[in-house]
């Protein structure tokens, strides 16, 4: 190849219709080299599409500009994970080119393997979840995460108040859940627990005190997300949390951004631990600064990631450089065709609780065509996208509509009429 004649030449998606939808990108250029990345799970592709003519005619291994160039495209949630899926593609694309791993992009590779956490679905039968629990044990995970949505309890009587929030007796009925899984893996087992509904400060630290006799790994994303429309949820409440209770407090799988978001969670030591989601908090370049912002003030990181083999796989690159790193999601371990999704790797992906971090250039995969294939949501495998060949809205261009805009002569216009 010729790096320096390297140009993008075009963007085009795939969505895979697995336990949360995949929407998958390639980006392609004049040299036949290509690079994967994803959308997050559940997502919608046209967060990447549309940067499209951003990126199109662009060095694909400048990686810090072009990010620049589309960084205003991101934002606080998961639906602006776009951009993410455009670093991870231009890391698989930089590697390949210059013949190195993707994690060499990126740092000193200071783990061989990284450790999984496994997300585990309820059952509203304390000892049905605890076998679901155990279950992930023996097929080998050695962290796992429980959800433990408050309404499990809802049909209970004097469980959940009028908001959906548990009562005293609601939150001894959710520790027979943490109860039941402790019995079967043991009480150092890693074990934390997520999704426990729309919850004030206050009732987080209720929730967050009776857990501390279960020895969570950590209680996750328990205020509001900071920066969605409506929150009033700030630093300040996090580490009134955190500062509450013995039970380690983890947040930020919908927080875009270092100084967007991450800084002054980390500055102010808010959290026990951050939780950069692989795409929505920026993909590989953005989170390895957070991470390592995070290590200089001692917080430790952890990855959500509940989406492909593509994502699992960067995000064994990314967390093989990173210093004080903790475990990174899974989220398919009852999908029996997932990790048939990509080749490359040794199989299983996952072997004994652990990912093993690739050694070949890019991202060291390849999408495996005909089981992708099977299990499209939508017919169209990376078909060409001509109506994301235009710029949307940009600071600098009038966007198209049939109101009337200035003109560069001062005078007004109708973009949709010839008058």
């Amino acid at each position: 190849s010729a790096p320096s004649a390297l140009k993008i030449t075009d963007i085009r998606a795939c969505t895979i219709a697995a336990n949360y939808d995949y929407p998958i990108i390639r980006i392609d250029t004049n040299q036949g080299v290509y690079g994967l990345g994803e959308v997050f799970a559940a997502g919608y592709k046209g967060s990447a599409l549309m940067l499209k003519p951003f990126i199109v005619g662009k060095n694909p291994l400048q990686i810090g500009p072009l990010l620049a160039r589309i960084r205003k495209s991101a934002g606080q949630g998961f639906w602006h994970s776009g951009y993410g899926a455009i670093d991870l593609a231009l890391h698989d694309i930089a590697g390949k080119v210059y013949g190195v791993p993707a994690w060499r992009l990126l740092g000193d590779k200071i783990r061989d393997r990284i450790l999984i956490y496994c997300d585990t679905p309820g059952s509203v039968d304390p000892k049905v979840y605890a076998n679901k629990v155990l279950r992930r044990k023996q097929m080998g995970f050695r962290f796992i995460k429980m959800d433990l949505y408050t309404r499990l309890v809802r049909n209970r009587p004097g469980a959940v108040d009028m908001n959906g929030v548990a009562t005293e007796d609601g939150l001894k009925y959710l520790c027979e859940y943490l109860a039941a899984a402790r019995d079967v893996v043991g009480k150092d087992f890693l074990l934390a627990a997520d999704h426990f509904g729309r919850l004030r400060l206050k009732d987080c630290i209720r929730y967050a005190r009776a857990f501390e006799p279960y020895n969570l790994a950590w209680a996750e994303d328990m205020l509001p997300n900071p920066d969605v429309p409506g929150s009033t949820t700030t630093w300040r409440d996090y580490k009134e949390l955190k500062e509450s209770t013995t039970t380690p407090i983890l947040a930020g799988e919908q927080w875009f951004g270092l100084q967007e978001a991450f800084k002054d969670m980390i500055d102010n030591r808010a959290l026990d631990i951050i939780h950069p989601d692989y795409v929505a908090s920026g993909g590989m370049r953005e989170i390895k600064l957070i991470a390592d912002y995070a290590e200089a003030n001692g917080i430790p990181t952890a990855i959500h990631m509940p989406g492909s083999p593509i994502g699992q796989i960067a995000m064994a690159h990314l967390c093989a450089t990173l210093g004080n790193f903790v475990a990174c999601e899974h989220h398919a371990a009852d999908m029996p065709w997932w990790q048939d999704l990509i080749t490359g790797v040794e199989k299983p992906i996952i072997r004994d609780g652990y990912v093993t971090v690739p050694d070949k250039p890019g991202l060291g995969i390849e999408l495996n065509e005909d089981v992708v294939k099977q299990h499209l949501r939508y017919p169209g495998y990376f078909e060409p996208t001509p109506e994301f060949d235009n710029y949307i809205t940009t600071p600098w261009m009038p966007a198209p509509g049939p109101w009337p805009h200035l003109d560069e002569h001062g005078n007004l216009v109708n973009t949709m009429s010839e008058n």
